[in-house]
């Protein structure tokens, strides 16, 4: 199993890739070391994002949910909205100005999960955050 270190802030946390995602997976890790910036979400609730505008990675639905709990992480691959990835550490309900969306549930921390509301608190009160997602160490 893939194991994906992810550093958020000042934070660090192990995720998993989905096998039932196996689109999505395999799309994400052409994109690894994957670095962007984490902003909080505007409608959604308790989640972070990673706003990717007009980006067409031609991806299909997949796992895809609109409630996802924390320690997930989906890829919203465009259509009624714009394209991201969101990053959950709390209650979502996940939409946009057009209304409730789904996306494809990829990634799922396996560690760290105690730090997720602590950085969701930092980005929200702070702003933005760096984030850099790359293959753990034992998996290269």
């Amino acid at each position: 199993m893939t194991s994906i270190l992810i550093t958020a802030g000042p934070y660090q946390f192990r995720a998993t890739l989905e096998s039932s995602a196996t689109k999505t997976v395999a799309l994400f890790r052409t994109l690894l070391p994957y670095r962007q910036k984490l902003i909080h979400v505007r409608w959604s609730g308790e989640g972070m994002w990673i706003p990717l505008g007009e980006t067409d990675f031609g991806l299909p639905f997949e796992n895809h949910t609109a409630h996802p709990a924390a320690g997930q992480i989906l890829l919203y691959p465009g259509g009624i909205s714009e394209t991201e990835i969101l990053f959950c550490y709390g209650g979502v309900a996940f939409a946009s100005k057009m209304g409730p969306l789904a996306a494809n549930h990829f990634l799922t921390i396996t560690e760290g999960n105690e730090k997720l509301k602590a950085l969701g608190e930092l980005v929200l009160w702070e702003g933005a955050q760096d984030i850099l997602f790359e293959l753990d160490g034992a998996d290269r």
